[in-house]
C-alpha cells in the first residue's frame, strides 16, 4: 500500500488558501497511488498566532466546514487523510489532527503536549491517545512536541498501531528531531512513522522541512529538503509493523514488546518533582 506525507507553507489566518492546497496535495497523492496522506500541524490555520484572541476566530469546531470539505474530497478521491486545524472547544482552543477517510471522519486528536511556541500557548491540552481502526491498518496520531515524549509512541504501538501520523511544525532549532528522533521511534516501536513537517516562514517562526517516511526497521523510505514543498510517497506494509519479534531459533531471539518489564518502568509515570533554582 502506497502511503504520502506533504511538505507544504501554509500562510497564516489564510484558510481558504491553505484548504486550497491541502486538496491539491489530496489530489497529487491520489495520481501517485496513495491510499492515506498525511498533512502538517495547523495546515490550515497557520501556527503563529500572537494571542488566543487572535487565533479564535479561525478554530472551527469538528465537524465544520473545513472537516466537511475534507470529507467530501476523501469521498471524490477515495482516501484517508490527516491533517492539522484548530479546534474550537467552547470559547477555548485545541490544537488538533483529524482523521478523515471515504466514508467521513474517523476521529480527532488533540495534541498532549504542549511547548511555550506560537498557538501552542493558547490552546488546552488533550488527554487522550487513540488508535483508529480502518481498512488500511490502525492509525495513531501524534502532533510535534509529542514525538519528545517516547512514552506516546509506544503507547500508540502498544495498542495495536501500526502507523502513526505525525503532523508537525518543527522549527529550525528542533531539526535534531528530523535527524535522530523519526527514525529512533519508528525503529524502537516498530510502527511506520509518517513524519510531515511544514517549510517557509511565519512572523518569528521559521520551519526547517525534512518530512519523512520512516519504516519500522528505522529506514527512511522517502525524505525531503529543508525548504521546498514537496509530496513524499512510500510503500507500506503492515505486517511488517505488527511482527514485533527478531528469532532465528538455535541462534537468538528477540521479543521487543515481548522482553519489556513493566514492573521495572513505574518511574515512568510517578509526578515529576520542579527542581528549585
Amino acid at each position: 500500500m502506497q502511503v504520502a506525507v506533504a511538505q507544504i507553507d501554509p500562510q497564516i489566518g489564510e484558510k481558504d488558501r491553505n484548504l486550497a492546497t491541502c486538496v491539491a496535495r489530496m489530489e497529487e497523492a491520489v495520481a501517485a497511488g496513495a491510499k492515506l496522506l498525511v498533512l502538517p500541524e495547523c495546515a490550515i490555520p497557520g501556527y503563529m498566532f500572537g494571542s488566543g484572541e487572535e487565533a479564535l476566530p479561525f478554530a472551527e469546531e469538528i465537524p465544520g466546514p473545513s472537516t466537511e470539505t475534507l470529507e467530501r474530497e476523501c469521498a471524490r478521491l477515495d482516501l484517508y487523510v490527516v491533517c492539522g486545524l484548530l479546534e474550537r472547544d467552547g470559547d477555548g482552543l485545541r490544537n488538533a489532527a483529524v482523521l478523515v477517510g471515504p466514508d467521513g471522519l474517523i476521529g480527532t486528536y488533540r495534541k498532549t503536549h504542549l511547548p511555550f511556541l506560537g498557538v501552542d500557548r493558547f490552546v488546552t491540552p488533550g488527554d487522550t491517545l487513540p488508535v483508529f481502526e480502518t481498512p488500511l491498518g490502525r492509525i495513531g496520531i501524534e502532533i510535534c512536541y509529542d514525538l519528545r515524549f517516547p512514552e506516546v509512541t509506544r503507547t500508540l504501538a502498544l495498542k495495536g498501531a501500526d502507523m502513526v501520523a505525525h503532523p508537525t511544525n518543527f522549527p529550525m532549532a528542533a531539526k535534531i528531531q528530523t535527524e535522530l528522533i523519526t527514525v529512533a521511534r519508528a525503529a524502537e516501536n516498530r510502527i511506520y512513522l509518517l513524519t510531515a513537517n511544514r517549510v517557509g516562514k511565519e512572523r518569528s517562526g521559521e520551519f526547517c522541512g525534512w518530512s519523512q517516511i520512516v519504516d519500522p526497521f528505522g529506514k527512511r523510505l522517502a525524505e525531503a529538503g529543508e525548504r521546498e514543498e514537496t509530496l513524499l510517497v512510500g510503500e507500506v506494509d503492515v505486517e511488517k509493523a505488527r511482527d514485533k519479534d527478531y528469532v532465528i531459533p538455535g541462534e537468538y531471539e528477540l521479543y521487543l514488546f515481548g522482553h519489556r518489564r513493566p514492573e521495572l518502568y513505574g518511574a515512568l509515570v510517578e509526578e515529576t518533582q520542579a527542581v528549585e533554582v
